[in-house]
């Protein structure tokens, strides 16, 4: 079976950072783009970065450029989210996920983990 369990999340203030973790089993782990997305009460799955097998190649969103860093462990299977500068805003159940392609859109990926989540205080 496909797993991807999401760690990391927590109680935080604004200002500070924090690392996610998301461990892979199942798949060829590096063969997969992995990305992170997240999601608040009420409102759409958000992309927030992904990165290629290899690691070699990103993108982010436009909310989090130059505070969020993705990058992955292949002989680990793990793959991170280090967020800096936490804004109240990046509160959000966070899901890790795995794809064929790098792209912003939900229906890209075909794994998901069951997210963890962040709460940034003002």
């Amino acid at each position: 079976q496909v797993q991807l369990v999401e760690s990391g999340g927590g109680l935080v203030q604004a200002g500070v950072s924090l690392r996610l973790s998301c461990a892979v089993s199942g798949l060829t782990f590096s063969t997969w783009v992995m990305a992170w997305f997240r999601q608040s009460p009420g409102k759409e799955r958000e992309f927030v970065a992904a990165t290629s097998g290899s690691g070699m190649l990103t993108r982010y969103a436009d909310s989090v450029e130059g505070r969020a860093t993705i990058s992955r462990d292949n002989a680990k299977n793990t793959v991170y989210l280090q967020m800096n500068s936490l804004k109240p805003e990046d509160t959000a159940v966070y899901y890790c996920a795995a794809g064929l392609k790098i792209g912003q859109r939900s229906t890209d990926f075909n794994a998901w983990g069951q997210g963890t989540q962040v709460t940034v205080s003002s």
